[in-house]
């Protein structure tokens, strides 16, 4: 028998009549028990800190992106000097390069792996996977000693650490729907981006007294407190990661009808992307992954790249950039949390299209002021963060309000497929700029013109009622 005959056919929706006819009216209006949904929230909390110690604020803009892995004779000369700057420049440029090959990489992956959890229902399995890889690749930034030719296996496991903690992230968005119903989507998915934003704090506030006491009295040669701190953020995942294994239910029980063989899962994927297409009823899903994973892709960005931006071109030295990371994530955890009743008030897509013009109009103002000093970071890059939690948190919920009842599964698979397939632009522009113009602050441009892209793709989505 082919693989072909083993795909199964698309089944009809379950009601033509519109797209308010979601999976999360089968919970109805009980709420879910609130250990269930901090539990849920938790995980946020969980891997927030590789996300803001490790890839945004300490590690890579502080550690991996310095001389620290130049030659030795360009790290002694002056800062200023155009060789170094050079060098700097091809550091941040490769850093974008190692998140773009990677995302390329886990492309060829993802469909599969979603459409696998979907069919038997493994959500929790998945999302254990991702998480465990996740905190594997922190564990393994110990042996990154600032050496040049260790540079790149920095690189490799801090992008590889990005797309494991995307797709036990994926897994963890499909476990909402569990837990939520239509009144409560937006404050609850709010809730859990606004934990991980104060844990990016909590962890970030530990790294700032650690170096008010002079780390104990350990030595700082050989980057080793941060080596250390990757060591820490893998430690926290593992802790605050149990309570959501332990108490929040799979989504769904699977359906045993998808499971296929590994290729067939590709041609699969095809079927399922064109149905949702011709389905008038799922065709605002299909535009709406389509927008999601472009300007999900540049608020990405952001995180990835924003404090490359603040050290490199704006000079933040360490207590600066710290500083800076405890206001960004409180502004973004604040924000997030009360974005999250705005959300079930008036819906997710303005909050989505308010959040992403206000992100544009501020990284231009970063661009094109970026000879007027730091005050100018500190103004647009807290402007940034102010709205990039609320859009994150509102893409979860606008999913979740146009999904079919009994696709949970299938529709996050797609998700995760979209935005990996997306996932290439804001750090392949990053990287595309600054080569073309050997100059870092160009980066912030190709930031721009994603977020941009994807405010313009989600304009004329229509909204679930």
């Amino acid at each position: 028998m082919s693989d072909d005959a083993m795909i199964p056919k698309p089944q009809a929706p379950a009601n033509s009549g519109a797209v308010g006819v979601i999976g999360l009216d089968l919970r109805g209006e009980t709420p879910a028990p609130k250990k269930q949904v901090y539990s849920w929230a938790l995980w946020d909390w969980a891997t927030q800190p590789f996300n803001t110690v490790i890839l945004t604020f300490i590690f890579t803009a502080l550690y991996l992106v310095t001389d620290a892995f130049l030659p030795a004779d360009i790290a002694a000369l002056d800062k200023n000097d155009p060789v170094k700057e050079a060098a700097i420049a091809e550091l941040t440029s490769g850093l974008g390069l190692g998140s773009t090959i990677a995302a390329f990489a886990i492309l060829l992956v993802a469909p599969v792996l979603g459409q696998r959890a979907d069919a038997a229902g493994r959500q929790k399995l998945w999302l254990g996977i991702g998480t465990g890889a996740l905190v594997l690749c922190m564990f393994g930034l110990w042996f990154v000693e600032p050496v040049p030719s260790l540079f790149w296996v920095g690189v490799a496991l801090i992008s590889a650490g990005s797309v494991f903690g995307e797709i036990a992230a994926v897994n963890s968005n499909a476990m909402l729907i569990g837990i939520a119903n239509p009144k409560t989507v937006g404050r609850i998915s709010g809730l859990g981006w606004g934990f991980g934003y104060l844990g990016g704090i909590v962890a970030l506030v530990i790294v700032v007294v650690l170096d008010a006491v002079d780390w104990l009295g350990m030595s700082t040669d050989n980057g080793l407190p941060f080596r250390l701190i990757a060591v820490g953020c893998a430690v926290w995942a593992i802790v605050f990661s149990i309570p959501i294994f332990l108490n929040v239910p799979e989504p769904s029980l699977g359906r045993p009808d998808r499971k296929v063989g590994f290729f067939a899962s590709y041609r699969l994927l095809v079927r399922d992307v064109v149905g949702l297409y011709r389905d008038p009823e799922t065709r605002p899903t299909f535009w709406f992954l389509l927008s999601s994973a472009v300007f999900r892709d540049g608020l990405g960005g952001v995180f990835a790249f924003g404090a490359v931006i603040a050290g490199t071109v704006f000079g933040f030295e360490f207590q600066q950039l710290v500083i800076f990371g405890i206001a960004a994530n409180l502004i973004a955890g604040v924000s997030t949390i009360i974005a999250g009743r705005f959300d079930d008030r008036f819906g997710p897509k303005p909050i989505i299209l308010v959040s992403l013009a206000s992100m544009v109009v501020a990284g231009l103002a970063v661009f094109f002021l970026v000879d007027a000093g730091t005050t100018v970071f500190w103004i647009g890059g807290l402007i940034l963060c102010a709205f990039v939690g609320p859009a994150q948190a509102a893409s979860r919920s606008f999913l979740a309000r146009v999904t079919p009842a009994g696709r949970e599964g299938e529709i996050f698979g797609l998700y995760a497929t979209t935005g990996r397939a997306a996932s290439w632009m804001a750090s392949g522009a990053w990287t595309v700029l600054i080569a073309l113009t050997h100059q870092t602050s160009f980066g912030i441009l190709g930031i721009v013109i994603v977020l941009l892209a994807g405010f313009l793709l989600l304009l004329p989505v229509k909204a679930a009622r």
